[in-house]
């Protein structure tokens, strides 16, 4: 049985919200049909597959040689402007056509 509630989190939890959330902490899983007990192998081939997607999105560090202007205004972005930049490549990289312009 799915209970589906929304609780606003920009305002404080009611009395009710609290007892909800106390007696949903002290019910056991029960694994059905849409939620079925993973085993060890299942478990074993998540964790695989987990690991693959953290290699995958883990980021390398290179050196780049920008503009004063260019590394001007990045920095001018704030804190984060290196994952800023790291988007902006990463879109326009996959862009042909924006690729064609700048060679």
């Amino acid at each position: 049985m799915i209970i589906h509630r929304e609780i606003d989190l920009t305002k404080p939890l009611t009395e009710e919200q609290n007892a909800m959330l106390e007696a949903m902490e002290s019910r056991p899983v029960q694994p059905d049909e849409d939620c079925p007990a993973l085993c060890a192998e299942k478990l074993e081939q998540l964790a695989k597959l987990s690991q693959e997607k953290r290699e995958e999105r883990k980021k390398q560090v290179v050196t780049l040689r920008l503009s004063p202007q260019a590394l001007k205004t990045a920095q001018s972005l704030g804190k984060g402007y290196t994952s800023v930049l790291s988007r902006i490549l990463e879109s326009v990289l996959s862009d042909a056509e924006s690729i064609k312009h700048y060679l």
